[in-house]
């Protein structure tokens, strides 16, 4: 019964995540006339992020080494999305395409959202748990 409350904690706190960037769009004003959702190209980088992971995984000779070159690449791709996640509601707020309000609700929600990612990757990687059948 623990792992279905983990993954319903999970799915909570990515619908938190999700509800500060969508929140980030949908409050702040653009010039004062059209809604800026520009803050929502991070759901693209929400998608992109586990990607190079996953396919390393699949591709590696060692069960949960770290040490091939596949993995140290996909880890350096999903690293380098990480940062791509931050650093795009800080250019567009710095560049004045949102409101720095707006930023900080897309932070805050990408700082939910790769947590939640984290959590689910570490309860799904688990070899002792009722999941790792899925």
């Amino acid at each position: 019964m623990a792992g279905i409350k983990g993954l319903v904690s999970l799915a909570f706190a990515g619908s938190i995540g999700m509800t500060f960037v969508i929140l980030a769009c949908a409050l702040y004003n653009e010039n004062g006339n059209s809604r800026s959702w520009y803050s929502f190209f991070v759901v693209l980088f929400y998608v992109l992020c586990p990607i190079p992971t996953m396919i390393a995984r699949r591709h590696t000779d060692t069960a949960g080494g770290t040490n091939s070159p596949c993995m140290e690449t996909a880890i350096f791709i999903t690293m380098g999305i990480l940062v791509s996640t931050f650093a795009l509601p800080i250019v567009l707020a710095r560049s004045a395409v949102i409101v720095w309000a707006a930023c900080y609700l897309t932070l805050a929600g990408n700082v939910v959202v790769y947590l939640t990612i984290l959590g689910f990757f570490t309860i799904f990687d688990m070899d002792d748990s009722d999941y790792a059948m899925w």
